[in-house]
C-alpha cells in the first residue's frame, strides 16, 4: 500500500520536537458549510453565513449555487452572503458541475437536481469517479428523477434529469448515512406532499436542524423498533436566516489527538461542534483516558458547540462498539494514530463505511500504521491496533504513508510524526487543502516540526518501508 511520491505530488515529513502549546482556531464544519450553502440558495431573502470553510470541497458547492441562479459571494468581513432563488426554482446549469473531491457536495446537489425540472451533469477528480452514488439514486428514482447517463456502477460522470413534481415517498435507509437522508430531504423539499426518512441508526442530523432554522415544517419521532422517523412536510417557503458554522469536530480530531500523544502538550480548541451525532470520537478517547475538559457550552444556528481543552497523557486500548461509527466515522485516521500510542489493544468494529470513502480507508490506515512499526490488522470490517504506550522505543515511525489522494490519511499520519521516534512522510499532501487548507500553518504555530521533503527522500522511504 505504500507508493513512492512522484514530482507531481507535495510530499511532507512530520518530527516530533517540543510540546504543542496555544490556540488552535479550527475552520469552521465542512457539513455545516455545504448545506448553509445549498439552503442558502433554496431561501428567498439574503442568507449570511459566518465562519464558511473555504476548502475546494466547499467552493464546489459554492459555485453549484451559483449555477443554479443564486448570488453567491465573499464578503469584504470573510462573510459569504447567498441571494437564494426560492424552492422550485434552481435553474439549469450552464455547464457541467464540476465537484472536485467532494462526495457530499455532489450528493446533496443530486438531491437538489432530482427534485427540480433541470438536468446536471456532475463530475469530479479521479477519486471522486470511483467513489458509488447508487445508494442516492436509488430513492431518488424512485421519487421520479432519472440518470440519463453515468460510468460503470453509477459513478460518475453523471447526468441526472430532476422531476418538478417529485413523489412523497417514505423511504427507510438500508444503510446509516446522512447523505442519503439528506439528498431525500432535498429532493422532497419541492415535493407536494410529505417525504418521509426512517433511519435504523441515527445518523449526523445537520439536515434537519438546518432545515427547522431556515423555516421548514418537519415531525421527527421513533418507532417502536427503535428506528427514528423525519417526517418534511414539501413546498415550505424557506426564509433566509444567518448561520455561524461551527468549528469542524472531524478537522479538530487532528490537532486533539496530536495534543495527547506529545509529551507536555496544552491545547485550547474554541468554538467546536459538539453535536451528540458527531460527538463519538470525544466519548472515545475519554474513554482511553484523555485529558479532555469542554466549556462553555453553547448553541449557534441551531448546533451545540463548546471550548475545548486537550492535554497530553496516557491512554489506554479499549474496544469501540460498532453502534459509534456513524458519529465518527471520519475520525477513525486520527483515532487509529492514537490508539498507536496507547496502552495495550484497541479495537474499532463496524468500519465497512471507511471503504468508500476518498480512499480505501481502512486499508490505508492499516498500511500506514504498520509502514511506520505498529502491529495492526483488519479482520472483516473491524480495525484492531496493538499500541505501543509504555514500550521501549514507543512508536518507531521512519515510513512514508502512500495518501491515496485523501486529506484525512495525509493529516493523521503527520500527526503520528509528531510523536514517533523517526519521522513520519507522507507522499502527497496537496489535497488537505480540501478540508483544512490552514493545517500545516496552524499546526506550525502550535509548535510542530511539519516540513517538505524532497521527492526522492519520499521515494528512498518509501522503498524502506516496503
Amino acid at each position: 500500500m505504500t507508493a513512492p511520491a512522484t514530482d507531481r505530488n507535495t510530499p511532507l515529513a512530520a518530527r516530533a520536537g517540543a510540546p504543542l502549546r496555544g490556540r488552535a482556531d479550527i475552520p469552521g464544519d465542512k457539513s455545516i458549510s455545504h448545506r448553509a450553502l445549498l439552503f442558502g440558495a433554496l431561501a428567498t431573502g439574503r442568507t449570511r453565513i459566518r465562519g464558511l470553510l473555504e476548502g475546494h470541497d466547499v467552493l464546489a458547492t459554492a459555485a453549484a449555487a451559483r449555477a443554479f441562479g443564486a448570488a453567491v459571494e465573499r464578503a469584504a468581513d470573510g462573510s459569504w452572503c447567498v441571494d437564494g432563488v426560492g424552492v422550485g426554482a434552481l435553474l439549469e446549469p450552464a455547464a457541467p458541475l464540476d465537484f472536485g473531491n467532494s462526495g457530499t457536495g455532489a450528493r446533496l446537489v443530486m438531491g437538489l437536481v432530482g427534485g427540480h425540472g433541470i438536468t446536471a451533469r456532475f463530475d469530479g477528480d479521479a477519486s471522486l469517479r470511483k467513489r458509488p452514488m447508487g445508494r442516492v439514486l436509488s430513492p431518488l428514482e424512485s421519487m421520479g428523477a432519472r440518470v440519463v447517463a453515468c460510468a460503470e456502477g453509477g459513478r460518475l460522470p453523471l447526468t441526472l434529469q430532476g422531476t418538478q413534481d417529485p413523489l412523497p415517498i417514505s423511504y427507510r435507509l438500508p444503510v446509516a448515512s446522512a447523505q442519503v437522508k439528506s439528498a431525500v430531504l432535498l429532493c422532497g423539499l419541492n415535493s407536494p406532499g410529505t417525504t418521509t426518512v426512517i433511519e435504523p441508526e441515527p445518523t449526523r442530523d445537520h439536515t434537519e436542524r438546518m432545515l427547522a432554522h431556515f423555516g421548514a415544517s418537519l415531525a421527527i419521532s421513533t418507532d417502536s423498533d427503535g428506528a427514528r422517523r423525519i417526517a418534511l412536510a414539501g413546498r415550505p417557503q424557506l426564509r433566509a436566516r444567518d448561520v455561524v458554522v461551527p468549528a469542524d469536530p472531524s478537522s479538530a480530531a487532528f490537532p486533539i489527538v496530536a495534543a495527547l500523544i506529545v509529551p507536555g502538550s496544552a491545547v485550547t480548541i474554541p468554538g467546536v461542534m459538539v453535536n451528540p451525532s458527531r460527538a463519538g470520537m470525544i466519548a472515545t478517547l475519554v474513554e482511553m483516558g484523555a485529558r479532555i475538559t469542554l466549556s462553555d457550552r453553547r448553541e449557534d444556528g441551531g448546533e451545540p458547540v463548546a471550548d475545548i481543552l486537550v492535554e497530553a497523557g496516557p491512554l489506554n486500548g479499549i474496544e469501540v462498539p460498532a453502534a459509534r461509527a456513524p458519529s465518527m466515522i471520519d475520525e477513525y485516521p486520527a483515532l487509529a494514530v492514537a490508539a498507536a500510542f496507547a496502552h495495550g489493544t484497541t479495537v474499532m468494529r463496524g468500519l465497512s463505511e471507511l471503504k468508500v470513502k476518498e480512499s480505501d480507508r481502512l486499508a490505508a490506515v492499516a498500511a500506514g500504521l504498520a509502514a511506520n512499526g505498529v502491529e495492526v490488522r483488519v479482520e472483516g470490517d473491524d480495525l484492531i491496533v496493538e499500541g505501543r504506550g509504555g514500550r521501549t522505543g514507543g512508536v518507531p515511525g521512519g515510513g512514508c504513508v502512500a495518501t491515496h489522494l485523501d486529506h484525512r490519511i495525509a493529516m493523521a499520519f503527520l500527526v503520528m510524526g509528531l510523536g514517533t521516534e523517526r519521522p513520519v512522510i507522507v507522499d502527497d499532501s496537496s489535497m488537505i487543502a480540501t478540508s483544512f487548507p490552514d493545517f500545516v500553518a496552524l499546526m506550525t504555530r502550535l509548535g510542530a516540526d511539519i516540513s517538505p521533503v524532497a521527492a526522492a527522500e519520499a521515494a528512498a522511504a518509501a522503498g524502506t518501508a516496503r
